[in-house]
């Protein structure tokens, strides 16, 4: 017998295949014309445009969802089927595939980049060349974080053989299945691996240090950065889901920002300046280059009065500025804000009188590293004689190496587990927890589904959200259904964004600086190029209109994207061709994902999957059992019979008029298509398609099946091998039809 056939072949069937009754399709020259892929948007159009054999059908990802169901998908069942070709149901296969490829390439990496041109290298983008035989040139070069804020911020400085990374971030607003975030792709360090000479980073956040486990251990350097810094970087090393490489040993450096310690790093020296944010240890990273100084801001804010009493150190800046800036590459984060961001001690008085007013327990959603705004909810739960219990893995993990290196000031006793709330007296506790932005599985939400292991929230509980949805990433609807979830269970809940209709006072203040702050560091740093970083292109571009307002010429300015070569000399700088970039997928584990994977999820996300499992007897070509069809998040077969039954028709016919006649290759390649075409032409939908062919080997006499196998010193029957075979088919069969608990 021969072992069982497969294939999970995904990809359209060439053009050249025949289906079984011997039609050829051709494609449609004009099958990219359709409209591209929404994801927010509603179900598929409904009519003469409905469909994708007309091209012109927009694919929702969430929202109205497809029309109809059941037998409402099926169209006008088996017997009464759209006459549809092949070719348009191949077509509509392959359309279903760009589309999917259209979602992933929005986070594809540098060789998904590279094959996108075509199969051949990269396409370059060039500018006008510098003359760079008179005068060495440094190169400035985001492969991450210039097309969003919060997107895996990584820029590499490069100077003849010498480079430096600034910032090494992940991505965590990736929206595709099974997707955790993403990471700039470093192909083009292969390239210049021994040239890497150390990443300085600018703040402890996970989108300028959730990339270095991944990236490091490839391209070791050193890591530089304040005492905070480099705790949590330590932290995320200490916490990462998958083992380093052998031999792979973590190198650090700590800095001390407030005495302008300069380090020397290749023809480099770095300096650290003390910047305001929302995490302690923020710094703007200063790189004296041969060419030049330049200045990294990192995300900051002008706070002139935090809470840690660490002010931005505007001496060091304005020295700077006079010493001689050659450029500055400012975040761009939220720029279009106008005016001043608040500082942080304007909200303490509002913590202070929640929870002192409030009547039952307390649960406080925030920012997991926001360390400086859990001191003053702790030292307004101390005033206020209420206990403190923190719950969230990664608020736990930096509260315990932020009170080891000193950087929190906690009484004795203060804090209690979590586990111990349910027991205690609502008034005397408040609980300070990570879910501040709705996200799936965090402390906050469990809750709010009820799903919590220790806490049941319950009518009189006070819930507060100090956050405000963070830009671009599209978690205003994660934290409304989360506030819905709250207020069915009679949770009273206080956000930021609706204080003033609640009657309290402000809940939360922006990390990022607004307008007025912007224009200050321009002022303050005075450099003759302005490179905006660190935000979306449009708002970049209103970064850079600010710069051209404080008297920089346009013509110093250059708003780069992802890839992109900025080339500078001591008096020019220009755009000079692009490097290889994109984006690395990593999922909950930690583990890298191949876009061609992801891709197929969401094909299977939309269009769902029928595989076909036919047993052919090898000498007859007959079927010798009904075909099998098993459907995941295509269609309810039960209300769905008589296209089911219609199918397995088309089966045995394809069996008998093509078995015999092509390679088994062959004929499963011309059933993929031919159950694809049915299927569009009686639902309209092109699900993936795995066709299995199990061939049982015949011979040796009329109807039976060829004895292979011996037991107990005598040859079995072809009948006893025929009932075996038969028996192994039945459980393999069981096994596909149970392996999940819906019948669908």
């Amino acid at each position: 017998m021969n072992p069982e056939e497969n294939t999970n072949n995904t990809s359209p069937a060439p053009a050249q295949r025949r289906e079984p009754n011997g039609a050829n399709g051709a494609p449609n020259s004009n099958e990219g014309a359709r409209k591209p892929q929404s994801r927010n948007g509603g179900g598929r159009p409904q009519g003469g445009g409905r469909g994708r054999a007309g091209n012109n059908g927009g694919n929702g990802r969430s929202g109205g969802g497809r029309s109809g169901s059941g037998a409402g998908q099926a169209g006008s069942g088996a017997n009464g089927g759209r006459s549809v070709s092949r070719g348009q149901a191949i077509r509509a296969q392959k359309q279903s595939l760009m589309d999917a490829q259209r979602i992933v390439s929005q986070y594809a990496d540098a060789g998904a980049r590279a094959g996108n041109n075509g199969g051949g290298a990269p396409e370059k983008r060039r500018a006008n060349q510098l003359d760079f035989d008179a005068e060495p040139q440094l190169r400035i070069i985001g492969l991450g974080g210039m097309d969003g804020g919060g997107s895996k911020n990584t820029i590499l400085v490069e100077y003849k053989d010498d480079a430096v990374i600034m910032d090494c971030g992940n991505d965590l607003g990736v929206d595709l299945p099974g997707i955790n975030y993403g990471i700039a792709d470093m192909t083009y360090l292969d390239s210049i691996k021994h040239k890497l000479r150390a990443y300085v980073i600018t703040h402890g956040h996970l989108d300028h240090i959730g990339g270095l486990p991944h990236i490091v251990p490839r391209y070791p350097a050193p890591i530089y950065g304040s005492k905070f810094t480099i705790g949590r970087v330590e932290e995320i090393f200490n916490n990462f889901g998958l083992p380093m490489p052998d031999g792979f040993e973590l190198k650090t450096v700590t800095m001390n920002e407030d005495t302008h310690e300069r380090l020397k790093v290749g023809p480099f020296f770095v300096e650290l300046v003390r910047i305001t944010h929302s995490i302690p240890g923020s710094t703007c990273i200063v790189l004296d280059t041969p060419v030049g100084r330049l200045i990294n801001t990192g995300d900051f804010r002008f706070d002139p009065n935090p809470l840690d009493h660490e002010r931005s150190d505007y001496e060091r800046l304005k020295q700077l500025g006079d010493e001689g800036v050659l450029a500055l590459l400012s975040e761009s984060t939220t720029v279009e804000r106008m005016g001043r961001t608040p500082s942080e001690s304007t909200i303490e008085q509002s913590f202070v009188d929640l929870i002192e007013h409030a009547p039952g327990r307390i649960f406080v959603g925030l920012f997991s590293t926001n360390m400086n705004r859990v001191q003053m909810i702790v030292n307004a739960a101390v005033h206020n004689g209420r206990k403190v219990a923190m719950d969230g893995r990664s608020m736990v993990s930096t509260l315990e190496m932020a009170v080891r290196h000193g950087f929190m000031k906690i009484p004795k006793g203060t804090f209690v587990p979590i586990a111990n709330v349910p027991n205690m007296k609502d008034q005397d506790v408040v609980v300070v927890c990570t879910g501040s932005q709705g996200e799936p599985s965090s402390a906050l939400q469990r809750m709010s589904s009820g799903d919590h292991k220790y806490i049941k929230l319950k009518a009189q509980d006070t819930v507060v959200l100090s956050s405000t949805p963070i830009p671009e990433s599209g978690n205003d609807s994660l934290i409304g259904m989360m506030v819905d979830g709250l207020t069915r269970k009679g949770v009273h809940v206080f956000e930021h964004r609706n204080h003033e209709l609640d009657g309290v006072g402000p809940l939360h203040v922006s990390g990022h600086a607004s307008q007025d702050e912007y224009i200050e560091m321009i002022q303050m740093t005075k450099p003759k190029f302005f490179i905006p970083i660190y935000g979306a292109y449009r708002v970049k571009q209103r970064h850079i209109d600010l710069a051209v307002g404080q008297g920089i010429p346009r013509l110093h300015c250059i708003n780069a994207e992802n890839g992109q070569v900025i080339a500078m000399t001591a008096d020019k700088m220009e755009l000079n061709g692009e490097v290889p970039h994109g984006t690395v997928l990593v999922d909950q584990t930690g583990a890298v994902v191949n876009s061609v994977v992801v891709k197929d999820r969401v094909v299977l996300a939309e269009e769902g999957l029928v595989a076909i499992v036919l047993t052919v007897d090898k000498r007859t070509g007959n079927l010798l059992t009904s075909p099998d069809i098993i459907s995941r998040g295509f269609i309810y077969m039960r209300e769905q019979e008589e296209i089911m039954n219609g199918l397995r028709n088309e089966l045995r016919r394809a069996v008998q008029q093509r078995f015999k006649r092509v390679d088994l290759d062959r004929f499963k390649a011309e059933l993929k298509d031919h159950v694809t075409h049915y299927l569009f032409e009686q639902t309209q939908r092109s699900p993936i398609v795995i066709p299995v062919v199990n061939v049982i080997s015949g011979g040796g006499g009329k109807g039976e099946v060829k004895a292979t196998t011996a037991v107990g010193g005598r040859t079995k029957t072809g009948e006893e091998l025929a009932k075996e075979q038969e028996k192994r088919f039945q459980e393999m069969r069981a096994r596909l039809l149970t392996q999940d608990a819906r019948t669908d």
